[in-house]
């Protein structure tokens, strides 16, 4: 069988590959170049990153082919990430590179290319089920729950997933580093990359004012709309966010809370006015109940109402005991056992039955 793998330079995609050969496949190594306008940048490691996938794949004895995905990355992947911020949202881009890039454009080169399935290194895994008769393919957590990267994942449908293979799934990070050194892998102890893929390591806000230009307003108190400060443009602040407002050396009316910091709590667009509180446990910061759109479930049926789930409504965060109270085509409304901390419109909700990822939606 013949599995084509995305590698992206990093030691995670490069034990992908070395699995599946040993297992018996017919391996090709593709490196999809997303982002060009980068490319002399000190915060871009592409360049690098080619050289680390054709450094593996020699050592692997295995094919490599190179492909420019950055049209289709422009118009599917980084026009939705710029009008989302600029309506006010907190878009998570890498959920939309994988159902785009990866299991879409990426996908259909690899058939073209020949091959019967495609493989990555996200931490998840893929089964088929039979149930009632029915045969689906079920997305599933991965068994190192610290790097579970399902929660990416869930946009994806019963065609992109019976492509998929994620041989990582079963295997724990630590032992996945001590594979690559054994295999003589040099990207055994590179660093892992962190944050959206075309932004790397370069400051967020900086990177976003190239696009969508400043547009200052107020920064006032939730509770008794105090003027406390000014922001450069809302779209460079989410809920929750601390770091940034400077206004640490203002108080609040609670003499007790003097010294908390303050949180961004929500964001009035038509006025241009960034609202935010004080102390991390505010009341304005907590959130019981959430309603989502855009939904996605990947076994093409939806869940049931008023059952007992688990929902993730940000990554970072562990499962969250849940139940979907109202659902339609367009909508599910979520309520959760306990209240969650800085839930932000256009981020994900991921809703999972025990190990199994059913799909999610974006939370309005």
């Amino acid at each position: 069988m013949k599995v084509v793998v995305g590698m992206s330079g990093g030691v995670d995609s490069a034990v992908a590959a070395l699995l599946l050969k040993q297992q018996g496949y017919e391996v090709t190594g593709l490196f999809m170049k997303n982002w060009e306008d980068d490319d002399d940048d000190e915060y871009c490691s592409t360049r690098q990153d080619l050289v680390d996938v054709a450094s593996v794949c020699d050592v692997l004895n295995i094919d490599l082919e190179v492909v420019n995905f950055s049209k289709e990355y422009k118009d599917r992947v980084f026009a939705e990430f710029l009008s989302e911020y600029e309506a006010g949202r907190t878009p998570n881009p890498d959920i939309l590179c994988n159902s785009e890039i990866k299991f879409k454009a990426f996908l259909d080169h690899a058939v073209e290319l020949g091959a019967d399935k495609i493989a990555t290194g996200h931490y998840a895994g893929v089964r088929e089920w039979t149930s009632d008769g029915r045969t689906e393919f079920q997305l599933l957590k991965a068994d190192d729950g610290t790097k579970d990267q399902s929660y990416f994942l869930y946009r994806l449908n019963q065609s992109q997933l019976s492509k998929a293979i994620f041989p990582l799934g079963d295997i724990y990070k630590r032992d996945v580093r001590e594979i690559a050194e054994r295999a003589g892998l040099h990207v055994h102890d590179k660093k892992d990359s962190t944050g959206i893929c075309f932004i790397g390591e370069r400051p967020f806000r900086e990177f976003l004012m190239r696009y969508l230009p400043t547009k200052p307003g107020e920064i006032r108190s939730l509770d008794d709309n105090r003027l406390i400060g000014e922001h450069q443009g809302l779209m460079y602040h989410t809920i929750g966010q601390r770091k940034g407002l400077h206004i640490g050396g203002i108080k609040g009316n609670d003499v007790a809370g003097d010294h908390d910091a303050w949180y961004v709590a929500a964001k009035d667009m038509q006025a241009n006015v960034l609202y935010a509180v004080q102390g991390h446990a505010h009341p304005a910061l907590l959130r019981e109940r959430l309603i989502a759109g855009n939904l996605n479930w990947i076994s093409e049926r939806a869940p049931r109402t008023n059952w007992v789930y688990a929902a993730k409504p940000r990554y970072r965060t562990s499962d969250q005991p849940c139940e979907i109270d109202a659902l339609s085509t367009e909508r599910a409304e979520i309520a959760f056992a306990a209240p969650q901390w800085a839930v932000t419109p256009g981020q994900s909700v991921v809703v999972y039955e025990s190990r199994v990822c059913l799909g999610g939606g974006i939370i309005l």
